[in-house]
């Protein structure tokens, strides 16, 4: 890193909390070194009491760009000038990119996550998904899901603040797009069970299963399972979660979540440098296997 940093450097940010454990710092600075590109990527440990200031400081200082992770996702676009439509959607933002001084917040959660699916020879078109979450993420592959084709989604999230952004993202599922959209309350655990039981994939999209909630996992017990089912974790720290661990032992295919994270990368280092990132090498590098 040292010999790349120059007085033409820009920065690209991360914020989030916590965030030490991101892969995206190592990822976007070596495909920067791989195609010979003038920036360098850190992560900054920002909740939302810092957040205002934090955008402020990157406006003051022409950084060139940030992403976003929770628990800022949801609430980052009240300080930026415009969001894109996709964005708007979901009431999310995981990318900012600055151009002379306008601030505009996209989103590229649910591409990197059906990106992720073809790249490993997984086609959830026309099928059904049950999924678990409503936050920024889950928003993004549920909507993005929905506008790629996929048939039908069942949606469960506690009836916590998230709940009615679930609520509005049924809503403009099911009017906006050709998917039907159903969301469940996820204390009815057996409702849960049979929609998981027509399902062609089952995708936890929150935080569970990452610290402070290592070990834990939505699904109680195996017999939600079934070995046909494939099953996805957004989480990629660990990298085997205590439900892929569960659904391995069933049979099941499984992917986490280090596939997404690479894809929306990607999309956002589009968005930052206007080139494409070095998927292959990038994929050798983070040992993404299927």
């Amino acid at each position: 890193m040292a010999e790349r940093i120059t007085g033409h450097t820009e920065l690209i940010g991360l914020i989030a909390y916590p965030i030490r454990h991101s892969s995206s710092p190592a990822m976007h600075n070596e495909a920067f070194a791989k195609l010979g590109l003038d920036y360098a990527y850190l992560a900054f440990e920002v909740g939302n009491e810092e957040l205002e200031d934090t955008i402020k400081g990157f406006r003051a200082m022409k950084v060139r760009g940030s992403n976003v992770s929770m628990p800022n996702k949801t609430v980052v676009h009240k300080y930026l000038d415009k969001v894109s439509e996709a964005a708007e959607l979901c009431g999310a933002v995981n990318t900012i990119v600055n151009d002379n001084g306008v601030l505009t917040g996209h989103i590229t959660d649910g591409i990197g996550y059906m990106e992720a699916l073809k790249d490993a020879g997984i086609n959830i078109i026309g099928k059904k998904m049950t999924i678990v979450g409503a936050g920024g993420a889950a928003t993004a592959i549920e909507i993005q899901a929905a506008l790629d084709g996929v048939k039908e989604i069942s949606i469960f999230n506690r009836k916590d603040e998230f709940y009615a952004r679930a609520e509005k993202t049924v809503k403009d599922i099911n009017e906006k797009t050709n998917c039907k959209a159903t969301l469940y309350d996820l204390t009815d655990l057996d409702k849960l069970k049979e929609e998981i039981k027509d399902s062609y994939i089952f995708t936890n999209a929150t935080g569970m299963g990452m610290k402070p909630l290592e070990g834990q996992t939505y699904i109680p017990d195996p017999s939600f399972l079934r070995p046909d089912l494939i099953v996805v974790d957004v989480v990629y720290s660990p990298r085997e979660t205590a439900l892929l661990k569960m659904a391995k032992e069933v049979g099941c295919k499984t992917m986490n979540g280090l596939g997404m994270m690479l894809f929306q990368g990607a999309a956002a280092f589009k968005l930052f440098t206007g080139k494409d990132m070095p998927i292959e090498h990038m994929k050798k590098v983070l040992d993404i296997k299927y």
